[in-house]
């Protein structure tokens, strides 16, 4: 097992993301609680709910989860689906069984840490930095420059983390022939998927290719991170043999209750993504607004997908002094740029992470904007 760097967003978020009073970094959308959640159930959910065994699973996960996650992609059938617990185990173990020493790999930044440091841990790996100058834009030509050889894997994530950058359909459907032309592995992070606002959504890449890997979880677009149930599509089924016998030595199998949560939860989908969608879309505005009136301090566009999106700080005293009086002194939790620094490419210094998928944020606002003006 390769030895691994802290995880600097998780040790972060050990010191502050329960003791802040005002969370307003949050990756994930708003949540609901159990008993709305059990509301939205139809016949066969709630019988399912009141009769559940506790007992182990299937390690793929419940056959009729698979079967609605199947449901939300074109080509992809409930044999092409591996559920994990959560997105995290999921990129480990599909890094684990992707790569090895001799290979090399590919990676987007900025990105999710995971996503970098375990290929990283494994083999020679080459950071393409998306194009800050240009709304973060995909840059094809960069990844077809910096492939190689033994290139194994290409991995991405859109709608992207920190950034809300989404791609054009031009440029997505260039990224993944590129990789199937040459015979490399498409690792796509799709869990932000379905929060686009003023675009649809991107096809996803399991459906535009037989190999590539289509990551998702019901915990940030749906808002239910509580669940811990994520899953790998993929038409590759040998390659989905492989994933299931390496969670054999980690998860082995869900949670029974996190799964029934989670069929109640995707067949409410259109409602869930709508009700998040909206979210959005109101809490937008607020944030349009608190940056406006300070052009002096803050570089700011919205995300073009996601709940997630990635200003600049302009002030003399750095985005990390910023970020860490704000958060001692009135409890207002962002994540700065040093979150996101990578081994692989320079990377902004100046920048902060703002979470806008949750209700009420006016209240943070407001106490950012007074702490702003006392200074």
């Amino acid at each position: 097992m390769p030895t691994l760097p802290d995880f600097r967003l998780e040790t972060y978020f050990s010191t502050w993301e329960f003791t802040a009073r005002y969370h307003l970094t949050a990756s994930d959308a708003q949540t609901v609680s159990l008993a709305d959640l059990l509301a939205m159930a139809d016949d066969d959910g709630r019988r399912r709910w009141e009769s559940l065994s506790l007992g182990y699973t299937e390690t793929r996960g419940l056959p009729a989860l698979r079967e609605e996650i199947a449901a939300t992609y074109e080509q992809v059938a409930p044999e092409d689906v591996l559920c994990f617990a959560g997105a995290e185990e999921a990129i480990y173990l599909a890094m684990q069984v992707l790569l090895t020493p001799s290979d090399h790999a590919v990676v987007l930044t900025p990105n999710y840490q995971a996503a970098e440091t375990i290929p990283l841990a494994l083999c020679e790996v080459t950071g393409v930095p998306l194009r800050e100058d240009d709304g973060w834009a995909l840059d094809v030509d960069a990844v077809e420059a910096a492939l190689r050889p033994n290139t194994r894997l290409v991995s991405v994530n859109f709608p992207n983390n920190p950034t809300g950058a989404v791609p054009d359909v031009e440029s997505w459907a260039r990224l993944i022939a590129l990789c199937d032309e040459r015979g490399i592995t498409l690792f796509s992070d799709e869990v932000y998927r379905g929060l686009e606002l003023d675009r649809p959504s991107l096809p996803q890449a399991a459906d535009l290719s037989a190999t590539a890997l289509s990551l998702n979880v019901m915990s940030k677009a749906y808002g239910l991170p509580g669940l811990r149930i994520g899953w790998i599509a993929c038409r590759d089924r040998s390659l989905l043999d492989r994933l299931e016998r390496a969670k054999h030595y980690t998860s082995i199998c869900n949670s029974a209750p996190s799964e029934v949560l989670a069929l109640i939860g995707l067949r409410a989908r259109d409602r869930l993504l709508a009700r998040n969608r909206d979210i959005a879309a109101a809490n937008l505005p607020l944030f349009e607004a608190f940056f406006g009136r300070r052009p002096d301090l803050f570089d700011w566009e919205r995300p073009q997908g996601g709940c997630v999106c990635f200003p600049r700080y302009l002030g003399a005293d750095g985005v990390e002094a910023m970020c860490a009086d704000l958060v001692k002194e009135v409890g207002v939790l962002l994540l700065p740029s040093s979150i996101y620094r990578s081994e692989l490419t320079a990377t902004p210094t100046d920048r902060f992470r703002v979470g806008v998928g949750r209700t009420g944020p006016e209240e943070a606002l407001d106490r950012w904007a007074g702490w702003l003006a006392r200074r």
